[in-house]
Formats: structure tokens, sequence, C-alpha cells
């Protein structure tokens, strides 16, 4: 399966774009917010980088939080095939 950026709808304290880059990478949130206050801290291009992405990428769709799908199960029954 193909990842995509999404801005995270579980995983956010502003517009979910730290927690969106955490999942994409499989990194935790936390590291991923400190290094924006660290861009923000050196230069401000942080704050800049949080909007643009904020607009640009889309939010997670309903029921793909962090990559899991309603009905997924180890199983492999599918109610929806």
């Amino acid at each position: 399966m193909e990842k995509k950026l999404y801005r995270s709808a579980t995983d956010k304290m502003i517009a979910g774009v730290c927690g969106g880059f955490a999942q994409y990478f499989n990194m935790d949130a936390t590291v991923v917010r400190l290094l924006l206050v660290l861009f923000c801290l050196l230069g401000g291009s942080g704050v800049l980088f949080y909007i643009i992405c904020a607009v640009v990428i889309p939010e997670e769709p309903a029921g793909t939080e962090g990559g899991y799908t309603p009905y997924q199960d180890v199983s492999g029954y599918d109610p929806e095939r």
C-alpha cells in the first residue's frame, strides 16, 4: 500500500501537521514537534513551513487513523468484500 502524507486527525495540537509527519516517517510526534520548535527558534522558518503545510496537506480521511482501516483484521475477514 502506498504511503500518503496527511494531517493527523487524532494526534494533533493545532492542525495535525506534526502528527501527520510523525505517522508518515514512523517517528514519535514529540520529536517532530521539538524539531519544529528548533526551526522556529533558528530563524522563524518553522512558522511559515507549518502554516503552508496546514493549508496544503489534506486532513486524514475518516477511518484511517494511524494507517489502520476499519474492519482490518488479522483473521483475513473483511465484511466489505
